[in-house]
């Protein structure tokens, strides 16, 4: 995919400073469809490659920037979705999408204290929840872009259309899918308060190897899945059942392991971190049902934890 000039140095067209406003919505729009950060940011690089190379006259006639980079960055994502099937299907072990570091990590001793990583420009909120994200990967590449343009960013299905190359109807059913699939498998939101202190009382739990609390944090059906991507050890199966995972969480962690587990932000929700010899080791998103765990997701690719460098 081209990369052109990045963001803050010079373009060939001195007017795109106008339009590099929409590169946050444009990344948080790549990101849901893709679930991957590296790839959402080489489709809005493609998007504005695509821009510059319009001729002036092609730009003038362009009523919204915005709207034509977002119809473009559609279209490129659609393209990648097939593509990205079929690589997952090949992918060794569990498919988990990159997590997100909360927007607050990225601030600090920066240079004017301003944010410099793409991550600050993603929206985060429910629609960028690793459970949320989860359940997308089982819609077809049109029902997701159909579904994420109308329901989350609020396009019309008129609008839509011009991107999925459909009908408006079609458009409309298509997102429909999507949205009964999503719903079916969507728990009612639990309040962030009260995530915060299972995923804790889960960290403690987990710090002192007890079995007994850490089963009485998880859903008896609860599942814990893994991604290392081939290049670490991981589970290449989802492990199962409240008592399976607490054990499975308990021969990992403890003084003698070397493992100092952190409370982080992890897209949007609480989160743990997991840091060995100072290094990210894994990220840990969890969906939660009541006051019990229903899933654990751990991502262990190092490749989907270069965001994570600096917590």
């Amino acid at each position: 995919m081209t990369n052109p000039t990045g963001p803050g140095l010079d373009w060939p067209d001195p007017a795109l400073s106008g339009i590099m406003s929409e590169r946050g919505q444009l990344l948080g729009l790549a990101y849901r469809l893709l679930g991957s950060l590296a790839d959402a940011e080489d489709v809005v690089q493609e998007a504005y490659a695509r821009w510059c190379a319009l001729s002036p006259a092609q730009r003038a006639a362009i009523e919204s920037p915005g709207a034509w980079l977002t119809r473009v960055a559609g279209r490129i994502c659609l393209d990648l979705l097939g593509s990205a099937r079929a690589r997952r299907e090949r992918y060794v072990g569990e498919w988990i999408p990159e997590p997100l570091p909360d927007r607050a990590d990225w601030y600090g001793d920066r240079a004017g204290g301003t944010p410099v990583d793409p991550v600050d420009r993603v929206t985060l909120d429910e629609s960028i929840s690793m459970a949320f994200l989860v359940v997308l990967e089982s819609t077809t590449p049109a029902e997701r872009v159909a579904f994420i343009l109308h329901d989350v960013f609020r396009y019309s299905f008129a609008e839509v259309a011009e991107v999925v190359g459909r009908t408006p109807a079609a458009c409309r059913q298509l997102a429909s899918s999507a949205r009964r699939r999503v719903r079916a498998s969507t728990a009612p939101t639990v309040p962030v308060a009260r995530q915060a202190g299972i995923v804790r009382a889960f960290k403690q739990a987990w710090e002192a190897t007890d079995i007994d609390a850490l089963v009485g944090l998880l859903a008896p059906d609860a599942t814990a899945t893994g991604d290392g991507g081939g290049l670490v050890r991981a589970e290449l199966r989802p492990v199962e059942g409240a008592e399976r995972i607490a054990r499975f969480f308990a021969g990992r962690a403890g003084p003698a392991s070397g493992v100092t587990i952190l409370e982080r932000t992890v897209n949007g929700q609480p989160g743990l971190v997991a840091q060995l010899d100072g290094g990210v080791g894994a990220v840990l998103a969890f969906d939660i049902a009541g006051d019990r765990i229903t899933h654990i997701w751990t991502i262990l690719n190092p490749d989907k934890l270069r965001s994570w460098t600096t917590v």
